[in-house]
C-alpha cells in the first residue's frame, strides 16, 4: 500500500507584536489587525496599544496574549482577584464592570448585522445584579499535579487542562466561601479521599449543597470525617459514585423561590438553573412585561427546563406546552406545576434537534412561542416550525452567534425585532445572555 507523506507541522514560533486594539469581539478578546487579517487578543480592550505574544496563526486569523498594556484604556482597572492571571473563570475583571456591558452589547449589534443583516437595535435597559458573589452554583475541579505532588482543588487555568488552586472565588456565593481550602486540606490529608474528581456545587434558597463525585468507594469513616468538618458550614453533603445518578432521597429537595410570581421550583441537583438568582427573576418578570398576556393565548414554551418560563407564563396564559429533551427535567417541570397547582400548563419529553411532524406536543394552534435553547441555538427545530402561525416569539440565548444566526430566520418568517436587551448573567466573564422579542409584520 502506498504511503503518502505528511510534513510534520512546524511548532509555532510565538513572538511578540505591538498591536493597537479596535474593538472587542464577543468571547471578551481585543481585535486588532496583525499581517493583514485579524487578531484577537486576550487582556486587550478597545483603544489600548499592547505588546502581546502570537499563540495561534491561522489563514485567517491569528490569537495573542497581552503581555504588557503601552496605552491603557480609560476603563481599564485592577482585576480584584487574587488568581485573576491564571484562572480561566472570568476573562472581564480588568474592564470597567459598567463597560462590559456597554461592550457585550456592541458585539451583539456586531453579530446581528453580520448574521442578520440587521442594524439599530431597539436596545432596552440591561438586567444587572450584583458583580460579586452571584453564582449560586458551580462545578470544582480536583486533581492530582504531578509537578506539585499534592491534589489541587479549583478551576481550570485559561487556555490550559491544568488546575489553578483557589483560595476563595469573589464571583461565587458566600456560602462557599472557604469551600476551596477547606476540601483541598481534607483531600491531601487523607489518601482514601483521592478519588474525589470533582466537587459541584449548588446553593437553594434553604440549603447550600456540596456534591462529591468520586470514582472509587471511600470508606464511611471518611464520608463521616467529611461530613463532621464540613457541619460548621452548614454544608448538605451529597456523595454520588461512578453513577451519574444524583439520589435525592435522602435529603430535602433543593429549590428557589420566586416572590414576583408567588411560584416555588424544586430541581434535582443534576438538572439545570439559572446560576445568577437575582437576573433570572428579573428575567422572568422581564419576559411577562414583555409579552403582556391577557390570558387568552396559548404558548410553546421550547428547551423548557423545570418550567422556570413556563410556569410563570402558565399565570397569564390559557395553556402553555413546555418541551425538553432532559428526562428528569420534565419530571421536575411536572412536578412543580402540580406543587404550584397550576393546572394549565402539560410538558413533554421531546429531544429538538429531531423532526417533529409527528410529535405528541406538535400544534398548529398555538399564538406565542418561547425559546431558550443552549448554546447550539433553536436552529433545527425554528426550520421546521411553521412559525407564521405564531403572533410572538421571546428568544432568550446565551449565545449571540446562534441568536443572530436564528433571528434571519424568524426575520424571513415575517417577523420584525421589536424589542432586545441585555442579561448580565455572568459578570466579568465574557458569556453574553440576551433576550430578544418578535412580534409578527
Amino acid at each position: 500500500m502506498a504511503q503518502i507523506f505528511k510534513a510534520k507541522k512546524q511548532p509555532l514560533q510565538k513572538k511578540s507584536v505591538v498591536l493597537d486594539i479596535t474593538a472587542m469581539d464577543h468571547q471578551g478578546r481585543g481585535i486588532a489587525k496583525h499581517n493583514n487579517k485579524v487578531c484577537f487578543v486576550s487582556g486587550a480592550l478597545p483603544n489600548e496599544q499592547v505588546k502581546a505574544t502570537i499563540i495561534d496563526d491561522k489563514a485567517r486569523y491569528s490569537s495573542a496574549a497581552t503581555q504588557k498594556v503601552i496605552k491603557a484604556s480609560d476603563a481599564r482597572v485592577t482585576p480584584f482577584c487574587e488568581h485573576y492571571n491564571h484562572c480561566g473563570g472570568c476573562q472581564l475583571q480588568h474592564l470597567e464592570t459598567s463597560q462590559q456591558v456597554i461592550e457585550k452589547q456592541t458585539a451583539v449589534n456586531q453579530l446581528f448585522e453580520k448574521f442578520a443583516k440587521q442594524k439599530n437595535l431597539n436596545w432596552e435597559a440591561p438586567l444587572l445584579s450584583k458583580s460579586t458573589h452571584y453564582r449560586r452554583s458551580a462545578r470544582i475541579a480536583v486533581m492530582f499535579d504531578k509537578a506539585a505532588k499534592k491534589i489541587r482543588v479549583g478551576y481550570r487555568a485559561s487556555g490550559s487542562k491544568n488546575i489553578v488552586s483557589i483560595n476563595q472565588c469573589a464571583v461565587l456565593s458566600e456560602a462557599f466561601a472557604d469551600v476551596f481550602t477547606l476540601f483541598d486540606s481534607l483531600i491531601n490529608q487523607h489518601k482514601s479521599l483521592h478519588s474525589i474528581s470533582h466537587l459541584q456545587l449548588c446553593e437553594s434558597d434553604e440549603h447550600s449543597f456540596v456534591v462529591i463525585r468520586h470514582t472509587k468507594t471511600i470508606p464511611d469513616e471518611f464520608k463521616i470525617l467529611v461530613e463532621q468538618a464540613t457541619a460548621i458550614h452548614k454544608y448538605e453533603i451529597v456523595w454520588q459514585s461512578e453513577s451519574d445518578v444524583i439520589e435525592h432521597s435522602h435529603f430535602a429537595m433543593p429549590y428557589y423561590y420566586l416572590k414576583e410570581f408567588n411560584l416555588k421550583f424544586e430541581f434535582g441537583l443534576g438538572n439545570f438553573i439559572q446560576v445568577n438568582a437575582q437576573v433570572n427573576q428579573a428575567m422572568l418578570k422581564q419576559s411577562a412585561d414583555w409579552l403582556n398576556l391577557n390570558g387568552d393565548e396559548s404558548v410553546l414554551d421550547l428547551f423548557c427546563g423545570i418550567g422556570n418560563f413556563s410556569l410563570v407564563l402558565a399565570k397569564q396564559a390559557k395553556t402553555v406546552i413546555g418541551v425538553e429533551g432532559v428526562t428528569s427535567a420534565v419530571a421536575m417541570a411536572a412536578q412543580n406545576a402540580q406543587t404550584n397547582s397550576i393546572t394549565n400548563a402539560e410538558f413533554y419529553c421531546f429531544d429538538l434537534t429531531q423532526k417533529i411532524q409527528n410529535a405528541p406536543w406538535f400544534s398548529k394552534d398555538l399564538d406565542v412561542l418561547v425559546l431558550d435553547p443552549s448554546r447550539t441555538g433553536a436552529m433545527a427545530v425554528l426550520e421546521q416550525l411553521p412559525l407564521k402561525q405564531f403572533k410572538t416569539i421571546l428568544y432568550v440565548s446565551c449565545d449571540p452567534v446562534t441568536l443572530a444566526r436564528d433571528s434571519a430566520i424568524i426575520s424571513q418568517a415575517g417577523f420584525e425585532l421589536n424589542k432586545i436587551g441585555l442579561m448580565n448573567m455572568f459578570p466579568h466573564t465574557g458569556h453574553i445572555e440576551t433576550m430578544a422579542l418578535f412580534q409578527r409584520r
